[in-house]
């Protein structure tokens, strides 16, 4: 951090970050209580593309064990926000149950030893007195987890870019980098709105992350970024279901849950796709349609909304978080798939704690992450 204090446009500036959703919000907001810090985002809002398409679940018991760890270390600000910012809370209760058709006991069988105590079974019986539109003929076996909840994405993003605001940090929208060079004080970002330079550059470009690389001469992690498609519908209407829990399919071949009246389906469709901004393809929303309609009595005549997003991985589906060891002063902070915002707030501190060349935070250390599992130069990154 030497040779923070590079000018920028009239202003001092130590680091420019990259993108505007939820990671390179909620890293601004950890960095800039300690440096001059840029954010710049290429629409004319943040968080337009994954962030703002998200109907995000906190699941501690969701994504691949580093994850898990992660999430487990955002459960205490999600159920305390400490921020003058947030006036209601962050979650919403809604439990969640995994359907399993006869034929697919394995996988069942499977996913319960693997999540241990986060779920219990619950019988049939049971499962349709809360959600009597679940077909017999079709669901063999049910899993249950508890703790779960809605995320209030907005509220969180928001959370980020007004903390991120009033500690003094700059944002400008509308603002899309063209180029970016090694300079002899750090990195200099050529972009539609002026060239900006600073010691440290941090890509949380999400989908176009490796496009950022590219333009930075730095070798690109393999990202691919994968559509999902979603459709809001009208529940039947002798039907009250505020109540009703997530259902995810075993094998993750569809979920359905409670949204603001409606009910949101989901193919759970992961298609490798360009960055781009995605739009929802005729085949999924009638593959989605066709997989809900045999889980459940339900009957799908209008869909309401239809929107897809993209869910960014490498090779190993774990984020990737930490400078480059060929590009002096170019940090990730990508791949986070489709665990960014339950993740947001552990991920975000340790994201801060490596670029500043802090410790990760003790808390964040208990639930065994280590910064090298998340490192840009980790073996086996790419595919």
């Amino acid at each position: 951090m030497e040779q923070m204090g590079v000018n920028v446009q009239g202003k001092s500036c130590d680091i420019v970050i990259v993108g505007a959703g939820i990671a390179g919000a909620s890293i601004a907001a950890e960095l800039s209580s300690r440096a001059r810090v840029l954010l710049l985002e290429r629409e004319s809002q943040p968080g337009y593309h994954t962030t703002g398409r998200s109907a995000a679940l906190y699941s501690s018991i969701y994504g691949p064990p580093i994850i898990r760890a992660l999430t487990r270390a955002s459960g205490h600000f999600f159920n305390n926000p400490d921020s003058r910012f947030i006036e209601t809370g962050l979650l919403r209760p809604r439990g969640l149950y995994f359907i399993a058709r006869k034929d697919q006991s394995e996988t069942f069988e499977k996913t319960q030893l693997e999540l241990g105590d986060g779920v219990v079974p619950v019988s049939l019986s049971d499962a349709q007195e809360t959600v009597p539109i679940l077909r017999a003929a079709y669901v063999d076996r049910v899993l249950m987890e508890k703790g779960c909840a809605d995320i209030e994405v907005d509220l969180l993003h928001q959370h980020y870019l007004k903390t991120f605001k009033s500690q003094g940090g700059d944002l400008l929208t509308s603002c899309e980098v063209q180029d970016i060079e090694k300079s002899s004080d750090g990195w200099r970002i050529s972009t539609n709105a002026g060239i900006f330079n600073a010691p440290i550059v941090v890509n949380a470009a999400g989908a176009w992350a490796d496009d950022m690389a590219r333009l930075a001469k730095v070798k690109p992690i393999g990202l691919v970024p994968k559509r999902r498609t979603a459709l809001l519908v009208s529940p039947p209407a002798d039907q009250i279901i505020d109540h009703w829990p997530m259902m995810v399919d075993i094998d993750e071949q569809f979920y359905m849950k409670p949204d603001a009246g409606k009910l949101l389906l989901s193919p759970a469709d992961e298609t490798p796709s360009q960055p781009c901004d995605a739009q929802p393809e005729d085949l999924d929303v009638a593959i989605c349609v066709d997989r809900i309609e045999k889980a459940f009595d339900l009957s799908v005549r209008h869909i309401d909304h239809k929107w897809a997003g993209l869910r960014n991985f490498v090779a190993d589906k774990c984020p990737v978080v930490g400078f480059d060891s060929e590009a002096d002063g170019f940090f990730w902070l990508a791949g986070q798939g489709g665990y960014g915002i339950q993740s947001a707030p552990a991920l975000s501190r340790m994201a801060a704690a490596l670029v500043m060349g802090d410790p990760l935070p003790r808390d964040i250390q208990d639930e065994g992450v280590v910064a090298a599992d998340l490192s840009p130069n980790r073996a086996g990154l790419s595919a």
